[in-house]
């Protein structure tokens, strides 16, 4: 790039919302931003928008205005496609309110709700959807029974499914209780994965005498679903998209070895 191609970072950054030029200016001096992993601290510094990569303090900022993200409280009885080759109930009445055309990063089941994201960035949905990036999510299952402290260091431990073992990073009970009028008994169990493999959580609850009932998916790496209602989307806040960004550009582990079936729970 040539002193007079491009523009400058600093109102590159500025169009972003990120800070004043000036602010931004002293950001530069300071070496707090980077421009396609490179630190720089020239005020002339001119960039591409459309394919240079900028972060902030370690932090990734979105210069292209024209990608949307979305975070959606998918409900049950949803499947996790724009459009439903059978004609089920599918995703499309979730994006009536973006003009973009916006699909979906990896699958969540029908009977499965939780944090789904919307996306037009083709390459980010790329990125965080194949399971070798391994990215974590969290999700909290209903379940048939008493867990017991034995059950949940099993399941850290691993156990074996047909199709290998798997382990969760994390898991912990969060509630038990019987039903007065049934005596039945359920347990809500908190479970951290990685894995991108079909149904993993359901399998695994099963793999341990412990049938899951209600599934919901809480998190997807850095994103919360926080407060938002079943059947409510919302455009990711400025934060929320840097940390996104940020994740997707960190660089994949090596997929030797790994599951590359498309994360669907």
């Amino acid at each position: 790039m040539t002193e007079t191609d491009g523009i400058r970072l600093q109102k590159a950054l500025a169009n972003a919302g990120v800070a004043s030029r000036r602010v931004i200016e002293q950001y530069i001096v300071e070496g707090r931003i980077r421009v396609n992993g490179r630190t720089v601290t020239e005020l002339g510094t001119r960039i591409d928008p459309e394919h240079d990569l900028i972060d902030v303090d370690g932090t990734a900022v979105q210069l292209d205005v024209s990608k949307r993200y979305v975070m959606l409280n998918k409900p049950t009885g949803i499947y996790s496609t724009m459009r439903d080759e059978k004609g089920r109930p599918d995703l499309r009445r979730f994006t009536k309110d973006w003009p973009e055309r916006l699909y979906n990063v990896g699958r969540l089941d029908a009977e499965t709700s939780g944090l789904l994201i919307l996306t037009n960035d083709g390459e980010l949905a790329h990125v965080l959807a194949h399971p070798s990036f391994g990215v974590t999510k969290v999700y909290i299952a209903k379940v048939t029974g008493t867990v017991t402290a034995q059950t949940i260091a099993k399941l850290t431990r691993g156990v074996e499914l047909e199709d290998g073992p798997i382990a969760a990073d994390k898991a912990r009970l969060l509630d038990a209780s019987t039903g007065s009028a049934t005596g039945k008994s359920s347990s809500l169990v908190e479970l951290t994965l990685h894995s991108g493999r079909n149904r993993i959580v359901r399998r695994m609850m099963a793999a341990v005498g412990h049938p899951v009932e209600e599934l919901v998916r809480r998190q997807f790496g850095p994103l919360h679903l926080g407060t938002l209602p079943v059947g409510r989307a919302r455009e990711l806040t400025k934060i929320e998209r840097g940390a996104l960004l940020t994740l997707s550009r960190q660089d994949s582990p090596a997929t030797a070895g790994v599951d590359e079936e498309q994360e669907t729970e």
